[in-house]
């Protein structure tokens, strides 16, 4: 199938061709045909199937085909997560509306908001918003949703998880009642289906995984060591095997930037990026990953949720993730364009049952190895197990304490364990 076939107008065909884009991608072409036909959608897209591309291009295209309002309310509002996935979600818009008379700009937290009332106040026909920044303009009126005729929230999941419900159910309110909607997530979880009843309206439902399964192109392993042997095993990994581009995913914020400095006191050029670091920050980090100057980035999942790396060669789970539907997408990052890949997950013994989710929800049991000089000195230990009741005691004798106990009017001792 091309991208012709889907029914896109020449100025789209012309910037995707610009682009080096020249064959749809599964979720595209099952969710421009729907959303064409101007139904509410929900659509099950992961990270790496292009779903950016499966809800701007026809947006574009509609609105292409109406006429110009003189002051250009806001016709179409972008909702998603991270500053990072609204940024790129808005380079991709002007990437692919360069032929189009069509305005897009994006609103987010943790840098000034003067510039993005000024591009406001000039019109816009695409919002592209995280919702702490939108409500905040909003309650300002420095901008208007009442003429909003499509509602996008990608990544609808990560947005519940972040605890943005509130904010969402709010933004609802203030939009118009006759509107498309869409809503694209990387899993049909309850919580998700139970979103979706609130607000769309016989929805089409659309599911694709990402071309390149991590079965496929991604060669998987896992390490075997000691939780406290980890930063030591990573740094060895990444300076034995002149690894030049790394993506690490932590737990946690402090974890991040401990893990970062030690690397970087070790040789290794590191970045962290999570959400206490400003803006600002995040950008110089992930521009000069890209570039190469930072060869390791140091991420929580927030943070690198809408990361736009490509041909990214490693990543690492220097901890696991507790869902395991979060480790498919850490490194769905990887392998893309039909690239080999390489995913490391480092693992102690507080995590075995973590990996075995995992691989139970992927179908596949990545290699294990351990390191030499890291192999793990931990051993599982075997719960006692509780004794069973002797055949020949003495029935009557364990009766005789209970009800000495009774009389005695003592409670027996509850152990801890």
């Amino acid at each position: 199938m091309s991208f012709n076939s889907l029914g896109l107008s020449e100025p789209l065909l012309k910037a995707l061709s610009r682009q080096g884009y020249k064959t749809p991608t599964t979720i595209q072409e099952k969710a421009i045909p729907a959303i064409f036909k101007g139904g509410d959608l929900l659509a099950s897209a992961q990270t790496g199937t292009g779903k950016t591309a499966g809800f701007t291009l026809p947006l574009l295209q509609i609105l292409s085909e109406s006429p110009v309002q003189r002051k250009r309310p806001i016709k179409v509002l972008i909702l998603t997560p991270t500053r990072e996935l609204a940024a790129q979600i808005l380079m991709n818009l002007e990437q692919y509306s360069q032929f189009l008379d069509i305005r897009s700009t994006v609103i987010f937290g943790g840098v000034s908001a003067n510039p993005q009332i000024n591009a406001l106040q000039k019109g816009v026909d695409i919002l592209v918003a995280t919702p702490g920044r939108l409500l905040d303009l909003e309650s300002q009126h420095k901008l208007s949703l009442s003429q909003v005729e499509h509602l996008v929230l990608d990544e609808a999941d990560r947005m519940l998880d972040m605890g943005f419900l509130r904010d969402i159910k709010r933004i609802l309110r203030l939009l118009p009642t006759k509107r498309q909607n869409l809503l694209f997530s990387a899993t049909f979880s309850k919580e998700i289906k139970q979103l979706a009843n609130t607000f769309l309206t016989n929805p089409a439902i659309v599911e694709a995984t990402p071309e390149n399964t991590t079965v496929d192109k991604i060669n998987q392993t896992v390490y075997r060591v000691d939780k406290k042997k980890k930063p030591a095993l990573i740094i060895e990994l990444i300076k034995k095997g002149n690894w030049r581009q790394v993506l690490v995913f932590t737990r946690t914020k402090y974890g991040a930037n401990k893990l970062a400095e030690k690397m970087s006191k070790n040789g290794i050029n590191a970045a962290a990026i999570h959400g206490n670091k400003s803006q600002n920050a995040r950008t110089k980090a992930l521009a000069d990953f890209k570039k190469g100057t930072v060869r390791v980035l140091v991420a929580t999942d927030i943070a690198a949720r809408g990361l736009d790396i490509p041909l990214l060669p490693h990543v690492v789970n220097y901890e696991l993730p507790n869902v395991p539907e979060d480790y498919v997408h850490r490194i769905g990052r990887t392998g893309r364009a039909g690239a080999n890949g390489e995913a490391v997950s480092l693992v102690s013994i507080e995590e075995l049952d973590l990996i075995k989710n995992i691989a139970k929800l992927i179908g596949f049991n990545p290699k294990t190895k351990t390191l030499e000089g890291f192999e793990p000195t931990d051993e599982i230990v075997e719960k006692p197990k509780a004794q069973k009741p002797s055949a020949n005691r003495n029935p009557r004798s364990n009766q005789g304490r209970s009800n000495q106990r009774k009389s005695s009017g003592n409670k027996p001792k509850r152990r801890r364990y």
